[in-house]
């Protein structure tokens, strides 16, 4: 079994900046691609940044320049910092990673902007 936890996530002002973590812990072989997630109120699941394993990044273009995804691979851990925050970033942020063939999920951390 392999458990993802986010933290990080909270109340900030329209302009801040938060960062979150996700930490795997479990049966983990070899850490391949981690990602965050993020789902809004009444929309659909996103993609926010992607971490693969060699170092490379991707975000979509409504994701680029505001939000960094990073890694600790010793650490089992995905950061995401996000900076510039505006109403529109109120979700849930969540992470997930690929290892040994399978895809998990963490339950995920509220980030809110008030308008």
């Amino acid at each position: 079994q392999v458990q993802l936890v986010e933290s990080g996530g909270g109340l900030v002002q329209p302009g801040g900046s938060l960062r979150l973590s996700c930490v795997a812990s479990g049966s983990i072989f070899k850490i391949n691609t981690m990602r965050w997630h993020r789902q809004a109120p009444g929309r659909a699941r996103e993609l926010v940044a992607t971490s693969f394993s060699g170092g490379a990044t991707y975000y979509p273009d409504s994701m680029k320049g505001r939000f960094t995804i990073s890694r600790d691979n010793v650490k089992n851990t995905v950061y995401l910092q996000m900076n510039s925050l505006k109403p529109e970033d109120t979700a849930v942020y969540s992470c997930s990673l690929d290892t040994g063939g399978m895809n998990y999920w963490g339950k995920g951390t509220l980030v809110t902007v008030p308008s």
